[in-house]
């Protein structure tokens, strides 16, 4: 049996297996499994490695629903942090993703990470335009493309609660202009910051929450002018509220709540 825990940020919820200690040799097919709702249910497994030295460092590597990998995932590199530094009682550490290797610092109410430089060049998103894809018309709203560890395509509108995002965003997800597909966030501005609702890539629905959706959309906003360096604006999904700062050299910084939730067993060999 792969003793597992589970945590989420914000409502973006993962269920946590250390793979020093236990081998799963099918990783996509058990967290297609594990991730059903049926059997334990989650936005994605993390599998973790922790490394200690200077600094210590948390390798994580995330299968989602459908099995597929995802480079970078602000929520579950944050849960990634709070579980190996409960274990190895520190407040400060790297969490390795294949992104890159993110700097965090755990504090007792809420966990910051690096989240490097978004990139608006259209090689880097992955998406097929000869110029950065901004303010660009794609299945009927006006989108921003960026890529914050994943791809993400960003659309301003004035009520997010309007938006019918499992009949609007998968156009937009599976368009052809984005050769790797494109998680999609549809971002409502208010007084004290933005409103959030992610269609994730992998998961293939919207979810509570998405860290790199909410840097995402922080640094489209940045980009235009509606924020300032240094700025925390709080963007807030519907599991909670997080927070972004991105500074005079172009990082962002996501800062937000973890929660354990439980822990359990699952077969080695689950599987679809």
């Amino acid at each position: 049996m792969i003793p597992y825990e589970k945590y989420h940020g914000t409502g973006n919820d993962f269920l946590i297996v250390d793979a020093r200690e236990h081998e799963v040799a099918d990783r996509a097919a058990f967290a297609e499994a594990a991730c059903d709702p049926d059997t334990v249910g989650a936005d994605g497994v993390l599998f973790l490695s922790i490394e200690e030295g200077e600094p210590d460092r948390v390798v994580m590597r995330l299968f989602q629903p459908d099995g597929s990998t995802a480079a970078m995932c602000g929520n579950g590199a944050r849960c990634a942090a709070r579980w190996a530094a409960d274990r190895l009682g520190v407040s400060e550490l790297v969490v390795d993703t294949p992104a890159g290797a993110r700097p965090t610092r755990i504090g007792p109410e809420a966990i910051e990470i690096d989240m490097g430089v978004p990139s608006f060049a259209p090689e880097s998103v992955p998406v097929d335009s000869p110029d950065p894809f901004e303010d660009r018309e794609l299945g009927g709203y006006t989108v921003t493309a960026v890529n914050t560890g994943v791809p993400h395509a960003v659309a301003f509108v004035e009520s997010v609660d309007a938006v019918d995002i499992e009949a609007d965003a998968p156009p937009i997800r599976h368009a052809d202009v984005f050769p790797e597909g494109a998680n999609t966030n549809f971002a409502e501005p208010v007084d004290d910051g933005y409103r959030q609702r992610t269609f994730e890539r992998g998961v293939e629905g919207e979810t509570r929450s998405c860290g790199t959706g909410a840097v995402a959309i922080a640094a489209v906003a940045h980009r235009k002018g509606e924020t300032g360096v240094n700025e925390t604006v709080s963007v807030t999904p519907p599991g909670g509220e997080l927070g972004v700062r991105i500074d005079d050299e172009g990082r962002a910084t996501l800062i937000g709540p973890v929660e354990f939730e439980f822990d359990g067993e699952l077969p080695a060999d689950l599987a679809p």
